[in-house]
């Protein structure tokens, strides 16, 4: 793993959906088209008091940590040459208002065009040669429906050109509902609701305007249409989830009333992300005053993601859970026994009050399995993936420059099951909310300092050790990755025996 210095590219942000006259007039009416807008609210504390937490904006933010600049001059966008560090905002519904435009909702494809005409913009007002043009890339960053409308750019053949497709590095995307909408009762949102374009959500329309194939779906789900059909590296698109539904103040809660728990308060969690893409799980809503785009959760997940060095994937390979001795005797004796496990992932990074992933049952984000997925499979157990993390030296060095180790935590917890036994459930001894294993991994991981220098990991576990214990990780290599096994074995019935697997990557050496 070489050292490398991240290249900064401009950035366009790309809006979500405003489905009445009102909403397109009010988003018409603000020039950052709220990426600009910042938060003051984090969470309650034990005491149920609610915990103050400025966060300025995503822009701020943007423009505080790493340089980046506006490009509004006397009302309008400024002239060329502009810096690679500058934000635009693609204001697709400009057309659509009453005061800009023709009072006319348009079709997906056609702001999809606009972006490719904005990208095109970008590029020649920030770069001076046809060499600077020829190395032109762009980073796109979206909420909600902006999400499918830059994957109607990317995958749609009929849309903008293929040297304007290559000019986009990585996409971001917050809250997008990439497999659809799906409401509580009626299922995915009609193709005839086409009041205020709502049939942008339709899986038949989506697969229509992001020219899906069908031969090409997920065979499993052949309705389906979050992948994106080879026509973008999935490592380079990555999705930021909400989980709380509760907060949700769209249609005075009526909203998530509606699509239900699960989700965050408009789009379902299974919806969220496109196939075999890096994402994170956060306990942010849609949008709001705890709104997924205006939070630090979603501000540290971009900007690692677009900076970061080192990216780590975890995941757990269960060898075994053991069964309560009583159920092991039924089983022994030819019962038949189904059982159904939560597993909870929540990773933080040092010295932070927030969490970079959250996935827990509380928050109705665990993930979920069965005995059978984990272990009765013909085409192999279905192990927990637990989390995608970027890590960033830049980031660290300015709370503390001193230090040289980037450190983060896994909180890891098995939930105990229910039981059936030939059907019928057994609760003898089940005690709700309890855990066959839960315990915290932290990780030390020193980059390398030159050429010459070896990446070096350390670990440890808090129920282990007294703080200052750690243990060296021997890392095996695997291609161009570096992979971390760390064993866990509990000593009591039900329990474990796995092993997280992390492999971790050098980020930003082959940018696109």
């Amino acid at each position: 793993m070489s050292k490398f210095k991240h290249p900064y590219y401009p950035i366009i942000y790309v809006r979500g959906f405003a489905g009445t006259m009102s909403e397109v007039e009010n988003t018409s009416a603000t020039p950052f088209m709220g990426f600009n807008l910042g938060s003051t609210k984090l969470r309650q504390a034990w005491t149920g008091e609610l915990r103050k937490y400025i966060f300025e904006s995503p822009l701020v933010r943007l423009m505080k940590d790493h340089g980046y600049r506006d490009v509004y001059e006397e009302g309008r966008i400024a002239d060329g040459p502009l810096s690679s560090r500058s934000i635009f905002i693609l204001r697709y519904y400009d057309e659509v208002s009453e005061s800009f435009g023709g009072g006319k909702q348009l079709e997906v494809e056609h702001f999809a065009e606009r972006l490719g005409e904005l990208i095109e913009e970008v590029r020649d007002k920030t770069c001076a040669s046809a060499p600077d043009k020829k190395n032109f890339r762009v980073y796109l960053i979206a909420h909600s429906m902006g999400g499918l409308i830059c994957r109607c750019f990317l995958q749609n053949p009929r849309i903008s050109s293929p040297a304007l497709k290559q000019c986009v590095d990585k996409v971001f995307t917050y809250a997008t509902p990439h497999n659809g909408i799906d409401l509580r009762l009626l299922g995915n949102v009609m193709s005839w609701a086409t009041e205020n374009t709502i049939d942008n959500f339709n899986r038949k329309h989506m697969a229509r305007y992001l020219a899906l194939k069908k031969s090409a779906r997920t065979p499993k789900v052949p309705d389906r249409v979050d992948y994106l059909d080879g026509k973008f590296p999935a490592e380079r698109f990555f999705c930021l989830v909400g989980t709380n539904a509760k907060d949700y103040p769209a249609g005075f809660g009526l909203a998530n009333d509606l699509v239900g728990p699960l989700s965050d308060g408009l789009v379902r969690i299974d919806n969220a992300a496109v196939h075999a893409a890096p994402r994170a799980h956060v306990h942010r809503s849609h949008s709001g005053p705890y709104g997924i785009v205006n939070s630090e959760e979603g501000y540290n997940n971009l900007v690692r993601f677009l900076f970061g060095d080192l990216r780590v994937e975890g995941r757990l390979l269960i060898k075994k859970v053991s069964l309560p001795p009583e159920i092991q005797k039924l089983k022994d004796k030819g019962k038949a026994i189904r059982a159904s496990y939560h597993f909870e992932s929540v990773v933080r990074v040092r010295g932070k009050r927030w969490d970079l992933h959250r996935r827990t049952t509380a928050d109705n984000s665990a993930i979920f399995r069965t005995y059978a997925d984990l272990f009765e499979r013909e085409e192999g157990p279905r192990s927990p993936f637990l989390f995608t993390l970027y890590l960033s030296k830049d980031t660290w060095a300015k709370t503390n420059p001193r230090r040289r180790d980037l450190a983060f935590s896994l909180e890891l917890g098995v939930m105990v099951p229910e039981y059936e036994v030939d059907g019928f459930l057994f609760l003898d001894h089940h005690f709700e909310g309890g855990y066959i294993y839960r315990d915290t991994l932290i990780v030390k991981v020193t980059p390398p300092q030159n050429s010459k220098d070896r990446i070096r990991l350390q670990y440890r576990f808090e129920s282990s050790s007294s703080g200052d214990e750690w243990q060296l990780a021997s890392l095996q290599k695997s291609g161009s990755s570096l992979m971390l096994t760390i064993p866990i074995v509990t000593r009591h019935t039900p329990g474990i025996d796995a092993v997280i697997q992390a492999k971790i990557d050098s980020w930003n050496e082959s940018p696109r």
